[in-house]
């Protein structure tokens, strides 16, 4: 399974929701719904069946969904003097889901999660936000290796 290609199409993925309205946790039916239809479509324009890829994929997106205001209030505290909603979106959502697997993903080394998470900025982004996106992952998975 190709785990780089899987975490271009979270980015994929989390940058195209950035900019949806999805109801909060009182309406969380009616969220889950439009996720799952949200992502029914994201896969059906993808092209992907590779079904290992897409429940990895999957995986990365609910957790990081799921467990969003705890991984932006994480990247919040971590990278000083930048409101989060001033992040670039791309460097804001592959930060999220690094963050996402730095925090609740112990089975995936957090050396192989930045640098999964620096090609891709590399890729989508900038070199300037490569280092910017290292630093914050960096504080993040010290901070959370010492818990």
């Amino acid at each position: 399974m190709k785990r780089r290609k899987a975490r271009e199409y979270v980015l994929q993925f989390l940058y195209r929701i950035d900019f949806m309205d999805i109801p909060s946790d009182n309406k969380k039916k009616n969220a889950e719904l439009i996720l799952k239809t949200s992502l029914e479509t994201f896969w059906a324009d993808t092209g992907e069946n590779d079904q290992k890829l897409i429940a990895f994929a999957e995986d990365i997106i609910m957790g990081t969904i799921k467990n969003l205001k705890e991984i932006d209030s994480k990247i919040q505290s971590t990278a000083e003097k930048w409101k989060i909603s001033r992040i670039a979106s791309i460097d804001r959502n592959i930060m999220r889901f690094a963050a996402y697997e730095l925090l609740f993903r112990k089975d995936i080394p957090s050396a192989v999660t930045i640098n999964e998470a620096l090609e891709i900025a590399k890729k989508y982004s900038t070199s300037e936000s490569a280092a910017f996106i290292n630093g914050i992952l960096d504080k993040i998975a010290k901070d959370s290796s010492q818990k």
